[in-house]
């Protein structure tokens, strides 16, 4: 993560916990398509963004656009979307992402 990353919504912590996800296991951030701006949640982007969400199309998965917030390395969707855990710290993700990946990604 380049020093002038910048977290978008309703942060809580350092870690891109949000006031929509604060458990301990919430600590990604998801840089949406659409606006190339990272947001802890589908919530956050629709409270502050002005323009309907884009999911990240299959062909580009290999694009870095998911952030982990404790030690601020940037992976690419399908590399987070195959672990439960960061590849760079190890920190667990929230394996309860799970159920919202059609918002960020073309699960289809």
């Amino acid at each position: 993560m380049s020093a002038s990353t910048r977290i978008f919504g309703s942060t809580v912590d350092d870690e891109t916990r949000c006031i929509h996800y604060r458990t301990a296991k919430d600590v990604i951030a998801i840089k949406f398509k659409c606006c190339l701006r990272y947001y802890p949640c589908h919530l956050c982007h629709g409270e502050d963004a002005d323009h309907e969400t884009q999911t990240w199309p299959r062909n580009q998965w290999a694009e870095l656009a998911v952030l982990c917030g404790v030690c601020k390395s940037e992976m690419a969707v399908q590399a987070y979307l195959a672990t439960t855990s960061c590849p760079n710290c190890g920190v667990p993700l929230n394996e309860r992402c799970a159920a919202h990946r059609h918002l960020y990604f073309d699960t289809k």
